[in-house]
């Protein structure tokens, strides 16, 4: 079964006594290292074969719809964009949804500021595998 893990770098819903500093305040060092644990992590999956994909996403982005003939409206809000929400993902096949959350929880341990692990929220889903609403 595969997964999406959604990455944010936003924090989430608190945790007592857990501050979450953005990664925008970190040190290179400290980029450094959370990067090299990811890419370990990634190793790791790849080498048990449950690795599929992870990319990051650069902040520059917009939504954009159709409008009319020639008319993309373009727009950088009022509304939360992806751009805000999502930085990357990670997608996996794994057997099972126990396995997946597992994954998730090791990999929200990915150091942050000071060395410390970010208790990052990740969105775990599993991707479609047959039509919504259909029987078979």
């Amino acid at each position: 079964m595969k997964y999406l893990m959604l990455k944010h770098y936003r924090g989430g819903p608190g945790h007592p006594g857990i501050e979450y500093t953005p990664m925008d305040r970190w040190t290179p060092e400290e980029v450094d290292a959370h990067m090299q644990y990811m890419q370990d992590f990634a190793d790791r999956l790849r080498e048990s074969g449950e690795f599929v994909d992870a990319q990051a996403l650069a902040a520059e982005g917009a939504f954009v719809r159709f409008d009319g003939e020639g008319r993309p409206p373009v727009t950088d809000g009022p509304f939360a964009e992806t751009k805000d929400l999502i930085a990357g993902w990670m997608i996996i096949d794994v057997e099972s949804w126990e396995r997946a959350t597992q994954l998730a929880a090791e990999l929200s341990a990915a150091p942050g500021a000071g060395g410390e692990p970010i208790h990052e929220w990740l969105e775990v889903r599993p991707f479609l595998t047959g039509t919504p609403g259909s029987t078979d």
